[in-house]
């Protein structure tokens, strides 16, 4: 479906008026429905030469007029968007214990429920692959979809994640073939890959979707299992030389604390993340702490996850409020360093452990102010996101789908010549 009617729009028309289509379609799915006026100002063409690809393009079947715009009087403007189901991506969320697969168009509507598989992320690739290529071939079949349907696929997942190299250099390291892990995933799937590290994901979709829509300055704050930051300034998310930037749940902060995963001591992970939680919970319940959380079976209490302890606290579970309330104060001394540097306009506190709400937020927000310059602290505001669970799954599809069209205008640009 997609790539083919991609490639039939170079058919029929010159070089020069090919590209510009393709800029337009990629230009509409990142701005979503807009007027004329606004595609003639982005594209630096004129009003008649917009109208002309527009008339072209729905000709074609691949835009539509979708409602009017504001008007400062006189007759509102015709809005175009592309239309619904026009581009397809697969998007693979990869947490630590599960592994999240959607299907999603390029107006955001998810084409099937998101599915989720019990697979935990690994150091090997191998078992990992095998596992996932089952469930994913078993998907396509029932919706009965083709990999070629697909202009791509966008894989999320924690982990020290250089993009361009297509490298993660946390999780699935093992490699008989020796090859990226960008090409072992296209190896797999017959269709091109591109792979970013979760809080990216979002950032993403906060700054398409959510709370920072609109704004240049903004932190969002991953906290699930591990604890990350994506960094939204002057209107970009910014992922630094490598794409390592965010990684705040490896700044040194106790001093002589626990060993950390990534080999350092005392890491903001070891005391304000999922993690940290789950074994504090588990610690404390071994020696004999009072709390609801004792009933849960050794299988349970052996991996508890912070949904559980959150469910306790919502309970009036002192034991696991207050180990809520440690995670958010050390959380907040964090956030106040952030603050400092950043100079944000807002927080969003995304992930599992924000999900706690009040019984994070509260201590949090004491911390802040004991720790951070009344001025700088007050120009900032901070706010759970309001996207769901299944949020990420959103920004990996507009990451995804703006870069394999950037590719693929490139791709025409280079053939052209």
């Amino acid at each position: 479906m997609n790539l083919n009617l991609l490639n039939n729009l170079t058919s029929d028309t010159n070089d020069k008026q090919s590209i510009q289509k393709h800029k337009l379609i990629k230009y509409l799915f990142n701005l979503g429905p807009s007027s004329v006026s606004t595609l003639c100002e982005i594209m630096e063409m004129s009003t008649p030469s917009i109208l002309k690809l527009l008339l072209g393009l729905i000709d074609e079947g691949w835009i539509e007029k979708k409602g009017y715009g504001l008007s400062i009087g006189g007759r509102k403007p015709d809005l175009y968007r592309l239309k619904d189901k026009k581009i397809l991506i697969l998007c693979i969320d990869i947490e630590l214990f599960h592994t999240k697969i959607a299907i999603i168009d390029n107006n955001y509507n998810f084409v099937l429920d998101v599915k989720t598989i019990s697979v935990p992320i690994s150091k090997s690739r191998t078992d990992f692959f095998n596992i996932l290529h089952t469930h994913l071939e078993d998907i396509l079949k029932s919706a009965g979809i083709q990999h070629r349907q697909f202009i791509g696929c966008s894989v999320g997942m924690p982990g020290l994640i250089d993009a361009e190299k297509g490298e993660n250099y946390s999780y699935f390291l093992s490699d008989d073939e020796n090859i990226p892990l960008t090409a072992a995933f296209e190896k797999m799937l017959n269709i091109p890959v591109v792979i970013q590290n979760d809080v990216n994901g979002s950032s993403m979709a906060e700054f398409t979707h959510g709370m920072a829509k609109g704004k240049k300055n903004v932190l969002v704050l991953l906290m699930d299992w591990g604890v990350g930051l994506g960094i939204i300034m002057d209107g970009k998310l910014r992922q630094g030389t490598c794409g390592f930037s965010g990684e705040l749940g490896h700044m040194p902060f106790v001093e002589n604390g626990a060993l950390c995963y990534c080999g350092k001591h005392g890491c903001l992970e070891t005391v304000a993340s999922g993690n940290a939680l789950s074994e504090m919970a588990k610690e404390g319940i071994l020696l004999g702490k009072n709390s609801m959380l004792t009933n849960l079976s050794n299988e349970e209490l052996e991996r508890i996850e912070p949904a559980l302890i959150i469910k306790a606290a919502n309970k009036g579970d002192q034991y696991a409020i207050q180990l809520l309330s440690n995670v958010g104060t050390h959380m907040g001394k964090g956030i106040a360093v952030l603050i400092q540097l950043f100079n944000p306009e807002l927080i969003i506190l995304s992930g599992k452990i924000a999900g706690a709400k009040q019984y994070i937020t509260l201590p949090m927000q004491q911390a802040i102010n004991t720790y951070c310059m009344t001025q700088i602290r007050e120009k900032t505001t901070i706010v759970s996101s309001e996207l769901g669970e299944n949020s990420r799954l959103l920004g990996y599809a507009a990451t995804g789908i703006d870069q394999f069209l950037g590719a693929y205008i490139k791709k025409i640009k280079k053939l052209k010549k």
